[in-house]
């Protein structure tokens, strides 16, 4: 089995519930990313700032966190979509981890109410300057709006990796 990192910045609990499904699944290591400065997580101020950050690709401050790419074979992205676009907390975290992350395998899923994940998955592929992900999973508030087939999304993706 592949030793794999699930790194995931969560906002409002969708990304964070789909990153600990998935690493307690696959016995991986979490990696949550904290902004130093919090993004406003309410009203039309957390659209405004968050998709002002993601449009600008900011790379905030993040809080120390434990990260040793050796230790890992796959590193799995999670992220809410901000204005079709992925987090900067994670653009942050692969600009700082750019060279360890070279040669791994990446797979990634996208948390949105809105829209626009294929366009933030384009830009995260662009970003970490690979061809593809070897797998992929995009969800529509998948703790806000909980089910059983939103679950079953997250075992099939699981289990897409485990066969890996």
């Amino acid at each position: 089995m592949k030793r794999t990192a699930v790194v995931y910045y969560s906002m409002s609990g969708n990304t964070e519930y789909v990153a600990k499904t998935v690493a307690e699944s696959v016995s991986g290591t979490l990696i949550k990313l904290t902004p130093k400065k919090e993004y406003p997580s309410k009203g039309f101020s957390k659209f405004f700032w968050g998709g002002k950050s993601a449009v600008m690709g900011d790379t905030p401050a993040l809080e120390d966190y434990s990260f040793d790419a050796e230790n890992f074979d796959r590193i799995v992205f999670g992220t809410p979509v901000w204005a079709s676009s992925f987090t900067p907390p994670l653009r942050t975290f692969i600009k700082d981890n750019r060279e360890a992350l070279s040669g791994k395998e990446f797979a990634c899923f996208f948390c949105f109410s809105g829209g626009g994940a294929d366009k933030a998955e384009e830009k995260l592929k662009k970003f970490l300057e690979i061809g593809d992900f070897s797998a992929i999973l995009v969800f529509v508030d998948p703790l806000a709006k909980k089910s059983a087939e939103k679950d079953e999304k997250i075992e099939e993706f699981c289990k897409k990796l485990a066969e890996e």
